[in-house]
């Protein structure tokens, strides 16, 4: 697959499609970027059925060359848009449901890289993720827990996907990064360590990133990678339902992913909200967000490590 080229067609013109690549047909490319654009699971502020949207627009500046990893990663990988999920609005479980049935081909033969959404689309993603490759390992970049047993007396929302997915047996070890803010209950730290997880705080990881990395870098066998845009500071990405202060910056963002040396099975990035924005500053990041962790698998492919 192939981009548009630049030089012979501006950026700001064509239809809007990941990197401005084609669309995905009946080749079988190894990665293949997806919107899932659903948001009626937020708690806080809505707009983020909008994501995949803003994404496509604010990976116009994409070209071919990452030279931090060394690669061509949409060549390299083959990439391709496969358009979004037909979500089904106002109805939580009909719609994971529906990622479900859609992903799962997908999945069989590509990496999938998706942009939500909120991040209540993760448990389906997850749940695809099994049927192909078995329980994985869950790295969660975040500034929330989002293992709330309920919001409201209900069990489904962008809060408690991650308690669902251990219920069910989804994933092996989890680590969570960037996590911070206020909490409803001394309880909530305690909670963590008994459903063993490993949560790295914001200040952890800016105090001793390498530490991270490492822990990171203990991870074996098949991963995924949940990225809550809110994990990065509103300073840098301010168009987010659940915004916290205090957080990475966009070039440490980019860089943990450029750092990593993981078996990466599915990717995605999530909360970014278009109608909160700034000057396209979060639906940008998200697309290099994105990139990077094409990057990732093209150098990994090539069996280049970190």
């Amino acid at each position: 697959m192939r981009q548009i080229d630049a030089l012979k067609s501006p950026r700001f013109s064509q239809i809007s499609t990941f990197a401005r690549l084609p669309t995905c047909g009946d080749e079988r490319p190894e990665a293949i970027f997806m919107g899932i654009p659903f948001d009626d699971a937020t708690t806080y502020r809505p707009g983020a059925r909008f994501g995949p949207m803003g994404v496509r627009d604010g990976s116009r500046l994409l070209r071919p060359y990452n030279p931090f990893q060394k690669v061509y990663p949409l060549d390299e990988l083959n990439v391709c848009d496969g358009g979004d999920v037909d979500v089904i609005p106002g109805h939580i479980e009909e719609t994971m449901e529906r990622i479900e049935e859609t992903l799962t081909e997908y999945m069989k033969r590509s990496t999938l890289f998706l942009v939500g959404g909120d991040h209540s689309i993760t448990l389906p993603i997850l749940r695809t993720v099994k049927k192909v490759h078995g329980k994985v390992n869950l790295i969660h970049f975040d500034s929330h827990y989002d293992f709330w047993d309920s919001h409201w007396g209900k069990k489904y929302d962008h809060g408690t996907w991650l308690r669902r997915s251990l219920e069910e047996g989804l994933l092996n070890r989890v680590i969570q990064i960037g996590i911070r803010g206020s909490l409803f209950s001394h309880e909530d730290v305690e909670d963590g360590k008994r459903l063993g997880i490993s949560s790295f705080t914001i200040r952890e990881v800016k105090l001793d990133l390498n530490r991270v990395i490492q822990e990171i870098s203990t991870l074996k066998g098949p991963t995924y990678i949940s990225f809550d845009i809110d994990v990065v500071d509103p300073a840098f990405a301010p168009g987010t339902g659940t915004p916290e202060v205090g957080g990475l910056s966009s070039f440490e963002a980019l860089e943990i992913i450029r750092s990593l040396n993981v078996q990466l099975v599915g990717f995605d990035v999530v909360e970014i909200s278009p109608p909160y924005d700034v000057s396209e500053l979060t639906s940008m990041l998200g697309a290099n967000i994105i990139y990077e962790a094409m990057s990732l698998k093209a150098r990994l492919k090539n069996g280049e490590t970190r």
